[in-house]
């Protein structure tokens, strides 16, 4: 992502979103929390940490300087590239993501950039924890037992999870 990145668009809200709005928070720079249509438990939670708006992907409320997609739904890619000014990067931050569908040239012409994680560098990834290490972050753990890993897959699928879901070995504690 563009360091000069002022308006961050974070679609999906969970367990690394939430610790990049802390960092964003920090910076001072606005950020705009996008979910799903009526999860408004996402939505305070995003709030909660300093969101300048919340909505889902179809109504952002001005242009972004840039966007990372944290939920792994190929279908807002193109919602995230009409999001984002000219000149404005787009970054796939999943490890998985379904299919992106075709989209039209015209919402990457203008200089727009559309990044996955897989193209960032180690560096980058040391400068992001030089950053995090001066920046108070407070996360938000929800653990499960081992034997639960299912249940908790099933609770993150459906975001009914605010934070990240944290496995632990048997005989651990739960909730």
């Amino acid at each position: 992502m563009a360091g000069d990145a002022q308006r961050v668009g974070i679609y999906g809200f969970g367990a690394a979103a939430h610790i990049v709005a802390q960092v964003l928070r920090h910076q001072g720079r606005p950020f705009y929390a996008f979910t799903r249509s009526g999860d408004d438990d996402s939505q305070r939670f995003a709030r909660q940490l300093g969101a300048t708006w919340c909505g889902d992907s179809t109504a952002p409320p001005q242009a972004l300087d840039a966007a990372l997609i944290f939920a792994p739904a190929g279908e807002l890619v193109p919602a995230a590239l009409r999001a984002v000014r000219k000149g404005g990067t787009v970054v796939c931050a999943g490890i998985h993501m379904s299919p992106i569908p075709t989209f039209p040239y015209d919402i990457l012409w203008g200089e727009r950039t559309l990044r996955s994680v897989a193209n960032l560098t180690r560096s980058d990834g040391m400068r992001f924890f030089e950053l995090a290490a001066h920046t108070p972050i407070d996360t938000s753990v929800r653990p499960w037992p081992l034997e639960a890993a299912n249940e908790a897959l099933a609770a993150l699928r459906s975001g009914r999870i605010q934070g990240a879901a944290v496995l632990l070995p048997e005989g651990g504690p739960s909730e």
